[in-house]
Protein backbone atom coordinates (compact mmCIF):
# COMPACT_ATOMS: atom_id res chain seq x y z
CA UNK A 1 0.00 0.00 0.00
CA UNK A 2 1.35 3.41 -1.01
CA UNK A 3 0.46 6.66 0.71
CA UNK A 4 0.60 9.63 -1.64
CA UNK A 5 -0.26 13.23 -0.92
CA UNK A 6 -2.54 15.27 -3.12
CA UNK A 7 -0.75 18.08 -4.94
CA UNK A 8 -1.75 21.57 -3.86
CA UNK A 9 -4.45 23.29 -5.90
CA UNK A 10 -5.21 26.94 -6.52
CA UNK A 11 -7.43 28.31 -3.76
CA UNK A 12 -7.60 31.94 -4.92
CA UNK A 13 -11.28 31.69 -5.86
CA UNK A 14 -12.24 30.36 -2.42
CA UNK A 15 -12.99 32.74 0.47
CA UNK A 16 -9.91 33.93 2.36
CA UNK A 17 -11.83 33.76 5.63
CA UNK A 18 -11.78 29.96 5.40
CA UNK A 19 -8.61 28.34 6.84
CA UNK A 20 -6.09 27.52 4.11
CA UNK A 21 -6.08 23.80 4.92
CA UNK A 22 -9.85 23.55 4.50
CA UNK A 23 -9.67 25.49 1.23
CA UNK A 24 -7.03 23.04 -0.02
CA UNK A 25 -9.15 20.05 0.98
CA UNK A 26 -12.19 21.18 -1.00
CA UNK A 27 -10.09 22.43 -3.93
CA UNK A 28 -8.55 18.96 -4.24
CA UNK A 29 -12.10 17.62 -4.57
CA UNK A 30 -12.91 19.90 -7.46
CA UNK A 31 -14.62 22.76 -5.62
CA UNK A 32 -13.74 26.11 -7.21
CA UNK A 33 -16.24 28.48 -5.58
CA UNK A 34 -18.04 28.83 -2.28
CA UNK A 35 -21.35 28.52 -4.14
CA UNK A 36 -20.63 24.83 -4.67
CA UNK A 37 -20.79 24.34 -0.91
CA UNK A 38 -24.28 25.85 -0.74
CA UNK A 39 -26.16 22.55 -0.85
CA UNK A 40 -29.65 23.99 -1.18
CA UNK A 41 -32.47 22.53 -3.29
CA UNK A 42 -32.56 25.81 -5.24
CA UNK A 43 -29.28 24.75 -6.88
CA UNK A 44 -30.73 21.53 -8.29
CA UNK A 45 -31.11 21.39 -12.10
CA UNK A 46 -34.55 22.07 -13.55
CA UNK A 47 -36.84 19.11 -14.05
CA UNK A 48 -37.19 19.86 -17.77
CA UNK A 49 -33.47 19.11 -18.20
CA UNK A 50 -34.14 15.39 -17.57
CA UNK A 51 -35.31 13.94 -20.86
CA UNK A 52 -38.68 12.21 -20.63
CA UNK A 53 -39.50 13.31 -17.08
CA UNK A 54 -42.36 15.58 -18.16
CA UNK A 55 -43.81 12.92 -20.49
CA UNK A 56 -43.66 10.36 -17.68
CA UNK A 57 -45.33 12.83 -15.32
CA UNK A 58 -48.19 13.48 -17.74
CA UNK A 59 -48.77 9.74 -18.16
CA UNK A 60 -48.75 9.23 -14.38
CA UNK A 61 -51.16 12.14 -13.90
CA UNK A 62 -53.49 10.54 -16.44
CA UNK A 63 -53.29 7.21 -14.60
CA UNK A 64 -54.12 8.92 -11.30
CA UNK A 65 -57.06 10.82 -12.82
CA UNK A 66 -58.44 7.66 -14.43
CA UNK A 67 -57.71 5.59 -11.31
CA UNK A 68 -55.67 3.10 -13.29
CA UNK A 69 -53.71 0.39 -11.53
CA UNK A 70 -50.05 1.47 -11.47
CA UNK A 71 -47.51 -1.26 -10.77
CA UNK A 72 -43.98 -0.28 -9.74
CA UNK A 73 -41.24 -2.75 -10.71
CA UNK A 74 -38.20 -2.31 -8.50
CA UNK A 75 -34.83 -3.90 -7.92
CA UNK A 76 -33.49 -6.02 -5.10
CA UNK A 77 -30.91 -3.60 -3.69
CA UNK A 78 -31.15 -0.53 -1.46
CA UNK A 79 -31.37 1.88 -4.39
CA UNK A 80 -34.19 -0.20 -5.84
CA UNK A 81 -35.96 -0.50 -2.48
CA UNK A 82 -35.81 3.23 -1.74
CA UNK A 83 -36.89 4.00 -5.34
CA UNK A 84 -39.86 1.67 -5.00
CA UNK A 85 -40.90 3.02 -1.60
CA UNK A 86 -40.52 6.59 -2.86
CA UNK A 87 -42.63 6.03 -5.96
CA UNK A 88 -45.36 4.07 -4.16
CA UNK A 89 -45.59 6.50 -1.24
CA UNK A 90 -45.63 9.71 -3.31
CA UNK A 91 -48.11 8.38 -5.88
CA UNK A 92 -50.48 7.47 -3.07
CA UNK A 93 -49.99 10.92 -1.54
CA UNK A 94 -50.83 12.41 -4.94
CA UNK A 95 -54.19 10.63 -5.02
CA UNK A 96 -53.44 7.32 -6.76
CA UNK A 97 -55.84 4.72 -5.38
CA UNK A 98 -54.39 1.62 -7.01
CA UNK A 99 -50.61 1.39 -6.62
CA UNK A 100 -48.80 -1.90 -6.13
CA UNK A 101 -45.21 -2.99 -6.49
CA UNK A 102 -43.28 -6.04 -7.57
CA UNK A 103 -39.63 -6.72 -6.86
CA UNK A 104 -38.11 -9.60 -8.84
CA UNK A 105 -36.86 -12.42 -6.68
CA UNK A 106 -33.09 -12.55 -7.12
CA UNK A 107 -33.10 -16.35 -7.28
CA UNK A 108 -36.32 -17.15 -9.16
CA UNK A 109 -36.80 -14.18 -11.49
CA UNK A 110 -33.39 -12.61 -12.06
CA UNK A 111 -32.87 -8.90 -12.62
CA UNK A 112 -35.41 -6.35 -13.73
CA UNK A 113 -38.66 -6.47 -15.66
CA UNK A 114 -38.66 -9.98 -17.10
CA UNK A 115 -41.59 -11.65 -18.89
CA UNK A 116 -42.29 -13.55 -15.65
CA UNK A 117 -42.52 -10.28 -13.69
CA UNK A 118 -44.85 -8.86 -16.35
CA UNK A 119 -47.04 -11.91 -15.87
CA UNK A 120 -47.19 -11.20 -12.11
CA UNK A 121 -48.14 -7.59 -12.81
CA UNK A 122 -50.84 -8.64 -15.26
CA UNK A 123 -52.30 -11.01 -12.67
CA UNK A 124 -52.50 -8.07 -10.25
CA UNK A 125 -54.46 -6.07 -12.82
CA UNK A 126 -51.70 -3.62 -13.76
CA UNK A 127 -52.64 -1.05 -16.40
CA UNK A 128 -49.34 0.84 -16.28
CA UNK A 129 -45.89 -0.42 -15.26
CA UNK A 130 -43.19 1.92 -13.97
CA UNK A 131 -39.69 0.54 -13.54
CA UNK A 132 -37.38 2.11 -10.98
CA UNK A 133 -33.60 1.58 -10.84
CA UNK A 134 -34.00 -0.88 -13.72
CA UNK A 135 -35.54 -1.34 -17.12
CA UNK A 136 -32.99 0.06 -19.56
CA UNK A 137 -31.78 -3.45 -20.42
CA UNK A 138 -35.13 -5.26 -20.03
CA UNK A 139 -36.01 -5.71 -23.72
CA UNK A 140 -37.84 -9.02 -23.34
CA UNK A 141 -39.95 -7.89 -20.40
CA UNK A 142 -40.96 -4.64 -22.04
CA UNK A 143 -41.89 -6.52 -25.23
CA UNK A 144 -43.96 -8.94 -23.13
CA UNK A 145 -45.76 -6.01 -21.47
CA UNK A 146 -46.51 -4.48 -24.89
CA UNK A 147 -47.95 -7.79 -26.04
CA UNK A 148 -50.28 -7.66 -23.02
CA UNK A 149 -51.28 -4.08 -23.78
CA UNK A 150 -49.51 -2.65 -20.70
CA UNK A 151 -47.41 0.47 -21.35
CA UNK A 152 -44.09 0.72 -19.54
CA UNK A 153 -42.37 3.84 -18.21
CA UNK A 154 -38.68 3.15 -17.63
CA UNK A 155 -36.94 5.19 -14.94
CA UNK A 156 -33.34 4.06 -14.61
CA UNK A 157 -29.77 5.31 -14.30
CA UNK A 158 -27.78 2.34 -15.60
CA UNK A 159 -25.89 2.63 -18.86
CA UNK A 160 -27.98 1.59 -21.87
CA UNK A 161 -26.79 -0.97 -24.38
CA UNK A 162 -26.46 -0.41 -28.13
CA UNK A 163 -30.26 -0.61 -28.52
CA UNK A 164 -32.89 0.97 -26.28
CA UNK A 165 -35.92 -1.03 -25.16
CA UNK A 166 -39.27 -0.29 -26.83
CA UNK A 167 -40.79 1.33 -23.74
CA UNK A 168 -43.53 3.96 -23.94
CA UNK A 169 -41.29 6.46 -22.13
CA UNK A 170 -37.66 6.26 -21.01
CA UNK A 171 -36.25 8.52 -18.29
CA UNK A 172 -32.54 7.98 -17.83
CA UNK A 173 -29.81 10.63 -17.54
CA UNK A 174 -27.53 8.26 -19.47
CA UNK A 175 -29.91 8.15 -22.44
CA UNK A 176 -27.81 9.18 -25.47
CA UNK A 177 -30.13 12.16 -26.13
CA UNK A 178 -30.36 13.36 -22.52
CA UNK A 179 -28.46 16.49 -21.49
CA UNK A 180 -29.11 16.26 -17.75
CA UNK A 181 -25.99 17.65 -16.04
CA UNK A 182 -25.49 14.65 -13.74
CA UNK A 183 -24.81 11.25 -15.26
CA UNK A 184 -24.20 9.85 -11.77
CA UNK A 185 -27.62 10.35 -10.21
CA UNK A 186 -28.90 7.14 -8.57
CA UNK A 187 -32.08 5.32 -9.50
CA UNK A 188 -33.86 6.89 -6.54
CA UNK A 189 -32.75 10.32 -7.76
CA UNK A 190 -34.25 9.67 -11.21
CA UNK A 191 -37.52 8.56 -9.58
CA UNK A 192 -37.47 11.71 -7.43
CA UNK A 193 -37.12 13.91 -10.52
CA UNK A 194 -40.03 12.17 -12.24
CA UNK A 195 -42.13 12.84 -9.16
CA UNK A 196 -41.03 16.49 -9.14
CA UNK A 197 -42.30 16.69 -12.72
CA UNK A 198 -45.55 15.01 -11.63
CA UNK A 199 -45.99 17.64 -8.94
CA UNK A 200 -45.66 20.36 -11.58
CA UNK A 201 -48.26 18.73 -13.81
CA UNK A 202 -50.73 18.27 -10.94
CA UNK A 203 -50.25 21.88 -9.81
CA UNK A 204 -50.95 23.09 -13.34
CA UNK A 205 -54.21 21.16 -13.11
CA UNK A 206 -55.05 23.02 -9.90
CA UNK A 207 -54.61 19.99 -7.65
CA UNK A 208 -53.04 19.92 -4.19
CA UNK A 209 -49.65 18.22 -4.02
CA UNK A 210 -47.43 17.01 -1.17
CA UNK A 211 -44.09 18.57 -0.26
CA UNK A 212 -41.59 16.24 -1.92
CA UNK A 213 -38.81 17.45 0.37
CA UNK A 214 -40.41 15.18 2.98
CA UNK A 215 -39.13 12.18 1.00
CA UNK A 216 -35.51 13.30 0.66
CA UNK A 217 -34.48 10.91 3.45
CA UNK A 218 -35.22 8.02 1.09
CA UNK A 219 -33.29 9.73 -1.71
CA UNK A 220 -30.26 10.19 0.53
CA UNK A 221 -30.23 6.55 1.67
CA UNK A 222 -30.56 5.13 -1.84
CA UNK A 223 -27.95 7.47 -3.29
CA UNK A 224 -25.28 6.69 -0.69
CA UNK A 225 -26.06 2.96 -0.58
CA UNK A 226 -25.64 2.66 -4.35
CA UNK A 227 -22.12 4.16 -4.12
CA UNK A 228 -22.70 6.53 -7.02
CA UNK A 229 -20.37 9.48 -7.50
CA UNK A 230 -21.23 12.30 -5.12
CA UNK A 231 -21.19 15.05 -7.72
CA UNK A 232 -22.75 18.42 -6.95
CA UNK A 233 -26.32 17.26 -7.54
CA UNK A 234 -26.00 14.08 -5.49
CA UNK A 235 -24.31 16.01 -2.68
CA UNK A 236 -27.32 18.33 -2.52
CA UNK A 237 -29.76 15.41 -2.41
CA UNK A 238 -27.76 13.58 0.27
CA UNK A 239 -27.18 16.71 2.36
CA UNK A 240 -30.85 17.63 2.33
CA UNK A 241 -31.88 14.09 3.28
CA UNK A 242 -29.30 13.95 6.07
CA UNK A 243 -30.57 17.25 7.46
CA UNK A 244 -34.06 15.83 7.74
CA UNK A 245 -32.92 12.60 9.36
CA UNK A 246 -30.74 14.46 11.87
CA UNK A 247 -33.65 16.67 12.87
CA UNK A 248 -35.94 13.66 13.36
CA UNK A 249 -38.05 14.31 10.23
CA UNK A 250 -37.70 10.97 8.51
CA UNK A 251 -39.65 7.81 7.74
CA UNK A 252 -40.42 5.58 10.74
CA UNK A 253 -38.57 2.85 8.84
CA UNK A 254 -35.34 4.83 8.62
CA UNK A 255 -35.61 5.78 12.28
CA UNK A 256 -36.14 2.11 13.16
CA UNK A 257 -33.15 0.99 11.08
CA UNK A 258 -30.97 3.53 12.88
CA UNK A 259 -32.26 2.22 16.20
CA UNK A 260 -31.36 -1.42 15.48
CA UNK A 261 -27.99 -0.28 14.12
CA UNK A 262 -27.25 1.70 17.28
CA UNK A 263 -26.84 5.00 15.42
CA UNK A 264 -27.85 8.37 16.86
CA UNK A 265 -29.75 10.37 14.19
CA UNK A 266 -28.46 13.74 15.40
CA UNK A 267 -24.84 12.63 14.80
CA UNK A 268 -25.47 10.90 11.48
CA UNK A 269 -22.93 11.18 8.67
CA UNK A 270 -23.32 10.12 5.04
CA UNK A 271 -21.14 7.06 5.65
CA UNK A 272 -23.66 5.79 8.21
CA UNK A 273 -26.28 5.55 5.47
CA UNK A 274 -23.95 3.24 3.56
CA UNK A 275 -22.67 1.18 6.49
CA UNK A 276 -25.69 1.05 8.84
CA UNK A 277 -28.90 1.41 6.84
CA UNK A 278 -27.95 0.23 3.34
CA UNK A 279 -26.65 -3.24 4.30
CA UNK A 280 -29.75 -4.01 6.37
CA UNK A 281 -32.07 -3.13 3.50
CA UNK A 282 -29.85 -5.01 1.04
CA UNK A 283 -29.85 -8.09 3.27
CA UNK A 284 -33.53 -8.70 2.52
CA UNK A 285 -32.92 -8.85 -1.22
CA UNK A 286 -29.76 -10.89 -0.79
CA UNK A 287 -31.23 -13.64 1.40
CA UNK A 288 -35.00 -13.57 1.02
CA UNK A 289 -37.50 -11.04 -0.32
CA UNK A 290 -36.82 -7.32 -0.74
CA UNK A 291 -40.48 -6.68 0.09
CA UNK A 292 -39.48 -6.77 3.76
CA UNK A 293 -37.13 -3.83 3.20
CA UNK A 294 -39.70 -1.90 1.17
CA UNK A 295 -42.44 -2.49 3.74
CA UNK A 296 -40.10 -1.21 6.44
CA UNK A 297 -39.58 1.99 4.45
CA UNK A 298 -43.34 2.29 3.82
CA UNK A 299 -44.38 1.62 7.43
CA UNK A 300 -46.65 4.29 8.90
CA UNK A 301 -45.93 3.65 12.56
CA UNK A 302 -42.77 3.28 14.58
CA UNK A 303 -44.04 0.00 16.05
CA UNK A 304 -44.56 -1.62 12.64
CA UNK A 305 -41.29 -0.22 11.35
CA UNK A 306 -39.28 -1.51 14.31
CA UNK A 307 -40.57 -5.07 13.88
CA UNK A 308 -39.54 -5.03 10.22
CA UNK A 309 -36.20 -3.37 11.01
CA UNK A 310 -35.44 -6.10 13.54
CA UNK A 311 -36.18 -8.70 10.86
CA UNK A 312 -33.82 -6.89 8.47
CA UNK A 313 -31.17 -6.76 11.17
CA UNK A 314 -31.44 -10.53 11.60
CA UNK A 315 -31.11 -11.00 7.83
CA UNK A 316 -27.99 -8.86 7.96
CA UNK A 317 -26.48 -11.02 10.72
CA UNK A 318 -27.15 -14.12 8.64
CA UNK A 319 -25.65 -12.41 5.59
CA UNK A 320 -22.48 -11.59 7.52
CA UNK A 321 -22.10 -15.21 8.64
CA UNK A 322 -22.50 -16.48 5.06
CA UNK A 323 -20.13 -13.81 3.79
CA UNK A 324 -17.46 -14.74 6.34
CA UNK A 325 -17.46 -18.36 5.20
CA UNK A 326 -17.36 -17.39 1.52
CA UNK A 327 -14.55 -14.91 2.09
CA UNK A 328 -12.49 -17.58 3.81
CA UNK A 329 -12.98 -19.83 0.79
CA UNK A 330 -12.11 -16.98 -1.57
CA UNK A 331 -8.95 -16.32 0.43
CA UNK A 332 -7.72 -19.77 -0.61
CA UNK A 333 -7.72 -18.58 -4.22
CA UNK A 334 -5.84 -15.42 -3.36
CA UNK A 335 -3.30 -17.24 -1.19
CA UNK A 336 -2.15 -19.20 -4.23
CA UNK A 337 -1.08 -16.01 -5.99
CA UNK A 338 2.17 -14.19 -5.53
CA UNK A 339 2.02 -10.41 -5.96
CA UNK A 340 3.33 -10.68 -9.50
CA UNK A 341 1.06 -13.55 -10.46
CA UNK A 342 -2.29 -12.04 -9.55
CA UNK A 343 -4.20 -11.71 -12.84
CA UNK A 344 -5.50 -8.37 -14.07
CA UNK A 345 -9.03 -9.46 -13.15
CA UNK A 346 -9.70 -12.03 -10.46
CA UNK A 347 -12.51 -14.51 -11.19
CA UNK A 348 -13.88 -16.52 -8.27
CA UNK A 349 -16.28 -19.45 -8.24
CA UNK A 350 -17.09 -22.02 -5.60
CA UNK A 351 -19.87 -24.59 -5.73
CA UNK A 352 -22.49 -23.76 -3.12
CA UNK A 353 -21.79 -20.05 -2.93
CA UNK A 354 -24.83 -17.88 -2.19
CA UNK A 355 -26.04 -15.72 -5.08
CA UNK A 356 -27.07 -12.95 -2.73
CA UNK A 357 -23.63 -12.48 -1.18
CA UNK A 358 -21.23 -12.82 -4.12
CA UNK A 359 -21.24 -9.05 -4.70
CA UNK A 360 -20.02 -8.37 -1.18
CA UNK A 361 -17.35 -11.05 -1.47
CA UNK A 362 -16.18 -9.57 -4.78
CA UNK A 363 -15.92 -6.17 -3.11
CA UNK A 364 -13.94 -7.47 -0.13
CA UNK A 365 -11.49 -9.41 -2.28
CA UNK A 366 -11.10 -6.38 -4.56
CA UNK A 367 -10.00 -4.34 -1.55
CA UNK A 368 -7.49 -7.04 -0.64
CA UNK A 369 -5.86 -7.58 -4.05
CA UNK A 370 -6.62 -4.22 -5.69
CA UNK A 371 -7.87 -5.84 -8.85
CA UNK A 372 -11.31 -5.96 -10.44
CA UNK A 373 -13.05 -9.06 -9.10
CA UNK A 374 -15.97 -11.11 -10.40
CA UNK A 375 -17.49 -13.71 -8.08
CA UNK A 376 -19.86 -16.36 -9.48
CA UNK A 377 -22.50 -18.58 -7.92
CA UNK A 378 -24.58 -21.40 -9.39
CA UNK A 379 -27.96 -20.47 -10.84
CA UNK A 380 -30.65 -22.44 -12.60
CA UNK A 381 -30.28 -24.57 -15.75
CA UNK A 382 -26.49 -24.78 -15.79
CA UNK A 383 -25.99 -21.04 -15.55
CA UNK A 384 -23.73 -18.96 -13.33
CA UNK A 385 -24.62 -15.54 -12.00
CA UNK A 386 -21.74 -13.18 -11.41
CA UNK A 387 -21.28 -9.97 -9.49
CA UNK A 388 -18.38 -7.69 -10.38
CA UNK A 389 -16.61 -4.92 -8.47
CA UNK A 390 -13.96 -2.72 -10.07
CA UNK A 391 -11.16 -0.31 -9.22
CA UNK A 392 -10.36 3.18 -10.48
CA UNK A 393 -9.03 3.00 -14.01
CA UNK A 394 -11.24 0.25 -15.40
CA UNK A 395 -14.93 0.67 -16.24
CA UNK A 396 -16.51 -2.67 -15.42
CA UNK A 397 -19.53 -2.50 -17.72
CA UNK A 398 -17.37 -1.30 -20.61
CA UNK A 399 -14.97 -4.18 -19.96
CA UNK A 400 -17.83 -6.68 -20.15
CA UNK A 401 -19.10 -4.95 -23.30
CA UNK A 402 -15.64 -5.35 -24.88
CA UNK A 403 -15.54 -9.06 -24.02
CA UNK A 404 -19.07 -9.53 -25.36
CA UNK A 405 -18.30 -7.74 -28.64
CA UNK A 406 -15.30 -9.97 -29.35
CA UNK A 407 -16.81 -13.18 -27.93
CA UNK A 408 -20.60 -12.83 -28.29
CA UNK A 409 -21.22 -16.45 -27.39
CA UNK A 410 -19.73 -16.24 -23.87
CA UNK A 411 -21.99 -13.89 -21.88
CA UNK A 412 -25.74 -14.48 -21.80
CA UNK A 413 -26.58 -11.03 -20.38
CA UNK A 414 -24.90 -8.27 -18.41
CA UNK A 415 -25.43 -4.74 -17.13
CA UNK A 416 -24.17 -2.21 -14.63
CA UNK A 417 -21.86 0.77 -14.46
CA UNK A 418 -18.25 1.74 -13.83
CA UNK A 419 -17.62 0.26 -10.40
CA UNK A 420 -20.15 -2.58 -10.28
CA UNK A 421 -21.88 -4.88 -12.72
CA UNK A 422 -23.78 -8.16 -12.95
CA UNK A 423 -23.69 -10.88 -15.56
CA UNK A 424 -24.95 -14.35 -16.41
CA UNK A 425 -23.11 -17.04 -18.38
CA UNK A 426 -23.22 -20.77 -18.94
CA UNK A 427 -21.14 -22.72 -16.46
CA UNK A 428 -19.47 -24.50 -19.36
CA UNK A 429 -18.19 -21.12 -20.61
CA UNK A 430 -16.54 -20.04 -17.36
CA UNK A 431 -12.97 -20.98 -18.27
CA UNK A 432 -13.16 -19.41 -21.74
CA UNK A 433 -14.79 -16.30 -20.30
CA UNK A 434 -12.00 -15.96 -17.75
CA UNK A 435 -9.34 -16.19 -20.47
CA UNK A 436 -11.09 -13.62 -22.66
CA UNK A 437 -11.66 -11.30 -19.72
CA UNK A 438 -8.03 -11.36 -18.61
CA UNK A 439 -6.72 -10.71 -22.12
CA UNK A 440 -9.10 -7.78 -22.56
CA UNK A 441 -8.27 -6.32 -19.15
CA UNK A 442 -4.52 -6.56 -19.73
CA UNK A 443 -4.90 -4.17 -22.67
CA UNK A 444 -6.73 -1.67 -20.46
CA UNK A 445 -4.63 -1.75 -17.31
CA UNK A 446 -1.04 -0.90 -16.54
CA UNK A 447 1.05 -1.37 -13.43
CA UNK A 448 0.08 2.03 -12.04
CA UNK A 449 -3.62 1.07 -12.05
CA UNK A 450 -2.89 -2.06 -10.02
CA UNK A 451 -0.81 -0.42 -7.30
CA UNK A 452 -3.08 0.39 -4.33
CA UNK A 453 -2.80 4.01 -3.24
CA UNK A 454 -4.19 5.96 -0.31
CA UNK A 455 -4.40 9.65 -1.12
CA UNK A 456 -3.63 11.88 1.84
CA UNK A 457 -4.41 15.53 2.48
CA UNK A 458 -1.08 15.77 4.33
CA UNK A 459 -0.09 15.97 7.96
CA UNK A 460 -2.11 17.63 10.71
CA UNK A 461 -0.44 19.54 13.49
CA UNK A 462 -1.75 19.57 17.06
CA UNK A 463 -3.81 22.72 16.47
CA UNK A 464 -6.03 20.74 14.09
CA UNK A 465 -6.63 17.81 16.45
CA UNK A 466 -9.55 19.63 18.06
CA UNK A 467 -13.31 19.17 18.17
CA UNK A 468 -13.75 22.49 16.37
CA UNK A 469 -11.58 21.40 13.43
CA UNK A 470 -13.38 18.04 13.14
CA UNK A 471 -16.73 19.83 13.10
CA UNK A 472 -15.44 22.17 10.39
CA UNK A 473 -14.35 19.17 8.35
CA UNK A 474 -17.71 17.45 8.76
CA UNK A 475 -19.47 20.62 7.61
CA UNK A 476 -17.71 20.27 4.24
CA UNK A 477 -19.53 16.99 3.59
CA UNK A 478 -21.33 14.90 2.66
CA UNK A 479 -18.37 12.76 1.65
CA UNK A 480 -18.42 9.57 -0.37
CA UNK A 481 -17.63 8.13 -3.80
CA UNK A 482 -15.99 10.83 -5.92
CA UNK A 483 -15.84 13.30 -3.01
CA UNK A 484 -13.69 11.36 -0.53
CA UNK A 485 -13.60 11.99 3.17
CA UNK A 486 -10.33 13.73 4.12
CA UNK A 487 -7.47 11.41 4.98
CA UNK A 488 -4.24 12.53 6.64
CA UNK A 489 -0.91 10.88 7.40
CA UNK A 490 2.00 11.31 9.76
CA UNK A 491 4.35 9.66 12.25
CA UNK A 492 3.36 8.93 15.83
CA UNK A 493 4.85 7.36 18.92
CA UNK A 494 2.94 4.56 20.62
CA UNK A 495 2.06 5.12 24.27
CA UNK A 496 -0.41 2.24 24.67
CA UNK A 497 -1.84 -0.52 22.46
CA UNK A 498 -4.39 -3.25 23.19
CA UNK A 499 -6.99 -5.39 21.46
CA UNK A 500 -10.67 -4.54 21.92
CA UNK A 501 -13.70 -6.37 20.53
CA UNK A 502 -11.54 -9.40 19.57
CA UNK A 503 -9.90 -7.87 16.44
CA UNK A 504 -9.66 -4.08 16.82
CA UNK A 505 -6.52 -2.30 18.00
CA UNK A 506 -7.03 0.54 20.46
CA UNK A 507 -4.05 2.87 20.83
CA UNK A 508 -2.91 5.99 22.57
CA UNK A 509 -0.47 7.76 20.27
CA UNK A 510 1.92 10.66 20.76
CA UNK A 511 2.14 13.46 18.21
CA UNK A 512 5.55 14.91 17.27
CA UNK A 513 4.97 17.49 20.03
CA UNK A 514 4.26 14.62 22.48
CA UNK A 515 0.55 15.38 22.72
CA UNK A 516 -1.41 12.16 23.44
CA UNK A 517 -4.28 11.28 21.09
CA UNK A 518 -6.63 8.27 21.04
CA UNK A 519 -6.69 6.06 17.94
CA UNK A 520 -8.35 2.89 16.72
CA UNK A 521 -7.66 0.46 13.86
CA UNK A 522 -10.40 -1.95 12.87
CA UNK A 523 -10.03 -5.60 11.84
CA UNK A 524 -6.27 -5.81 12.28
CA UNK A 525 -4.14 -8.94 12.06
CA UNK A 526 -4.01 -10.11 15.68
CA UNK A 527 -1.00 -12.31 14.92
CA UNK A 528 1.03 -9.12 14.37
CA UNK A 529 -0.59 -6.64 16.75
CA UNK A 530 -0.24 -5.56 19.45
CA UNK A 531 3.54 -5.56 19.20
CA UNK A 532 5.33 -4.18 22.23
CA UNK A 533 8.59 -3.91 20.28
CA UNK A 534 7.12 -1.22 18.00
CA UNK A 535 7.52 2.26 19.40
CA UNK A 536 6.63 4.36 16.34
CA UNK A 537 4.32 4.05 13.35
CA UNK A 538 3.55 5.90 10.13
CA UNK A 539 -0.22 6.03 9.76
CA UNK A 540 -2.87 7.19 7.31
CA UNK A 541 -5.88 8.26 9.36
CA UNK A 542 -9.17 10.08 9.53
CA UNK A 543 -10.09 12.40 12.38
CA UNK A 544 -13.43 11.89 14.07
CA UNK A 545 -15.36 12.67 17.21
CA UNK A 546 -15.85 9.77 19.62
CA UNK A 547 -18.49 9.97 22.35
CA UNK A 548 -18.11 7.52 25.23
CA UNK A 549 -19.96 7.70 28.54
CA UNK A 550 -21.08 11.22 27.82
CA UNK A 551 -17.60 12.52 26.99
CA UNK A 552 -16.70 13.58 23.45
CA UNK A 553 -13.08 13.61 22.29
CA UNK A 554 -11.07 13.58 19.07
CA UNK A 555 -10.01 10.15 17.85
CA UNK A 556 -7.92 8.99 14.90
CA UNK A 557 -9.28 6.12 12.84
CA UNK A 558 -6.26 4.42 11.28
CA UNK A 559 -6.88 3.25 7.72
CA UNK A 560 -3.34 1.94 7.22
CA UNK A 561 -0.20 1.94 9.35
CA UNK A 562 3.29 0.47 9.32
CA UNK A 563 5.87 0.05 12.03
CA UNK A 564 8.92 2.31 12.04
CA UNK A 565 11.88 0.48 13.47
Amino acid sequence: MQIKRYPDQSIETLPAAMPALLRQIIARRGVTSIDELQLTTQRLPRVDQLRGAHDAAQRLAQAIQEQQHICICGDFDADGATSTALMVSVLRACGAQHVSYIVPNRFADGYGLSPAVVSYAQQQGAELIVTVDSGISCHAGIAAAAACGIPVIVTDHHLPGPELPAAAIIVNPNHPDCSFPSKSIAGVGVAFYVLLALRQVLREQGLATPNLADWLDLVAVGTVADVVKLDGINRILVHQGLQRIRSGHCRPGIQALLTVAGREPAQLQAADLGFAIGPRINAAGRLDDMAVGIECLLADTQTDALLLAQQLDQYNRERRAIETEMREQAAEYVADYTASAIPSVVVLYQKGWHQGVIGIVAGRVKEQVHRPVIAFADAEDGLLKGSARSIAGIHMRDLLEAVHSHHPQLIERFGGHAMAAGLTLKKSNLERFQEALEKTAERWLDGADLAPVLWSDGELDESSLTQQFVQQLQALGPFGQGFPEPLFDGEFGIIQQRIVGSKHLKLVLATPAQVPIDAIAFNIDTTEWPDASVQRIHAAYRVQLNTFRGRTSVQLQLEHFVALR
